[in-house]
């Protein structure tokens, strides 16, 4: 690493007025810093209950319309409802044509979709993530470095209690200016068990979360701040291996760039990699995510939807915010999109945190639907005030985060119904296929075939290019296996939007047999998805999760 952070641009003021109206128009939430010494409040049951009821309400009583408490609002029910009526009574009447008609306007959204997604890829590929050197984040004296606090959301997880303690170990940091919270439910006796036997050494704090609906790890992580002293707080898994100079980088960062910089994001990597083919994909995944697309977004100024684990923040602002949304089961990404609703940004960092990537095909399409449901949640609920949030992004941006958030699931989706499709026209080329692709709309789903799924190839090619992972060029030439994995994610995640909606679905870890050290800091690209109608990119390689 041998640049400087490039410094944010200054848009003329410290940030922008939120959604809604002016800076006194935002709702206003407490602070969560602790006014007295921490191992009092643990113990406090008072000061339990309240950090509870706020890590459970706090942002859906303080600003409702932010909360996915609620996954549609009285709106959009109608709107939903009417335009399935409608859709149904047309089929009805003019069954061709209206079929045609969707088929157009999900062939146009693919397009669309694809050429955006290669934009934001070539934009990341030019300007890359900010870089810090070890040299720049060593030169911060430590009576300057800022206190730090770490959040360890975990749930049944007590294997990896002892990968928590190494890691924290490796992190160069002043002892005393950094608090480790490892946030356990108090009803995980094994996890308990284990914790307890690590928090002798004093590295880190067990935090004690009474059960509550939802079990999420927002609610956690919302009820660890109530204990945390630092002034930026960050969050790892417990299985995580962050970069040991990550947090000095971060600090590095945000005393460098302009005010509207509230938050860092790091990579995220894999250290079992080579397990097998799943692996290799999910690391492909990963790559081109926060090695391109989230550095292209960052360049863009666009929405940054943030990763489960190694993002930093201002703790005044992640205050300000209301904390992560408990009722999202993508809070990271959700807290992203309200960031840059806010008038704020988020820096990407190239500083890699490494995890355990799913070695299993079930445990992997149970954590992506997860994903897809809560990137779902995401566009419903900014999308209750569209005109003001559009004030506040402008139209690209505004256009981007639909397309990123909507149509990352959705798109996945309509990949299966295109695949039948394409299916039936080889099978045997009936007339109705045919008259679903009107006249221009055929070239153009040909061209989105073709050229999609090249396109979508190609980034990854130049992805492991870039990268020097040779080692996943096979995955990579194989990736349309990925998408149809992707697609039956897709379908299971909107299909919980609309029955169950904050079900958080528990993602095993430590089920990887490989060496942590056999992997790669390093991990490349893998884009999109691909249709019969086209291909648009559905590729979603989002961080971590709680479980």
């Amino acid at each position: 690493m041998t640049s400087e952070p490039t410094p944010a641009r200054s848009t003329g003021r410290h940030r922008a007025a939120p959604v809604g109206g002016t800076d006194l128009d935002a709702p206003h939430h407490p602070s969560t810093r602790p006014t007295r010494p921490v191992a009092d409040l643990l113990i406090d049951p008072d000061h339990r209950a309240m950090a509870l009821s706020a890590a459970v309400d706090g942002l859906r009583l303080r600003d409702p319309d932010r909360s996915a408490s609620v996954a549609f609002n009285r709106t959009q029910k109608v709107l939903g409802f009417g335009l399935l009526g409608a859709i149904v009574a047309l089929v009805v009447v003019w069954p061709t044509a209206t079929l045609a008609t969707l088929v157009s306007i999900a062939t146009i959204a693919y397009v669309a979709t694809l050429v955006d997604r290669l934009v934001i890829f070539r934009r990341g590929l030019t300007s890359g993530a900010l870089r810090v050197t070890d040299e720049q984040a060593l030169a911060i004296p430590e009576d300057e470095l800022p206190p730090y606090t770490v959040l360890v959301p975990a749930y049944g997880e007590p294997e990896v209690v002892g990968d928590l303690i190494a890691a924290i170990e490796t992190i160069d940091y002043p002892l005393d200016r950094l608090q480790v919270l490892l946030l356990l439910e108090e009803d995980d006796g094994p996890t308990i068990a284990a914790a307890r036997a690590v928090e002798a050494a004093g590295r880190v704090t067990v935090v004690l979360t009474p059960p509550a609906q939802p079990r999420t790890k927002p609610k956690a992580c919302n009820y660890g701040l109530h204990f945390a002293t630092g002034d930026i707080v960050t969050i790892f898994d417990a299985e995580d291996q962050p970069d040991p100079l990550q947090l000095r980088r971060a600090v590095h960062v945000l005393r460098n760039s302009d005010e509207s910089v509230v938050c860092v994001q790091s990579k995220l990597g894999f250290h079992n990699a080579g397990d097998n083919l799943l692996t290799k994909w999910f690391t492909a995944d990963y790559g081109i995510w926060f090695g391109f697309l989230l550095p292209g977004l960052m360049a863009s100024r666009a929405p940054i939807p943030l990763g489960g684990t190694s993002n930093h923040f201002r703790r005044d602002v992640l205050d300000d915010l209301g904390g992560w949304d408990p009722f999202n089961v993508t809070e990271d990404a959700d807290l992203g999109v309200r960031i840059a609703a806010r008038g704020y940004r988020t820096a990407v960092l190239d500083s890699v945190t490494l995890e355990e990537a799913n070695v299993d095909a079930i445990n992997w399409v149970r954590q992506r639907s997860r994903w897809y449901k809560g990137y779902l949640q995401t566009w419903l609920v900014h999308m209750r005030h569209p005109v003001a949030l559009w004030r506040v992004l402008g139209t690209v941006s505004w256009c981007r985060f639909t397309l990123l958030i909507a149509g990352t699931p959705l798109i996945a989706c309509a990949n299966m119904i295109f695949w039948l499709i394409l299916a039936l026209w080889v099978a045997g080329q009936p007339t109705m296929i045919s008259a679903l692709f009107p006249g221009p709309i055929y070239y153009l789903a040909l061209a989105s075939l073709v050229v999609g799924n090249g396109a979508a190839l190609y980034m990854n090619l130049v992805a492991i290019r870039e990268d020097d992972r040779s080692d996943l060029l096979v995955a990579a030439l194989l990736i349309p296996a990925y998408w149809m994995l992707m697609s039956i994610a897709a379908i299971k995640g909107v299909w919980q939007v609309l029955v169950n909606p904050s079900y958080w679905e528990k993602t095993f870890h430590g089920l990887s047999t490989s060496s942590a050290s056999a992997g790669s800091t390093g991990s490349t690209g893998s884009a999109g998805s691909t249709g019969s109608a086209g291909s648009a990119g559905s590729q979603t390689g989002r961080a971590g999760s709680r479980g």
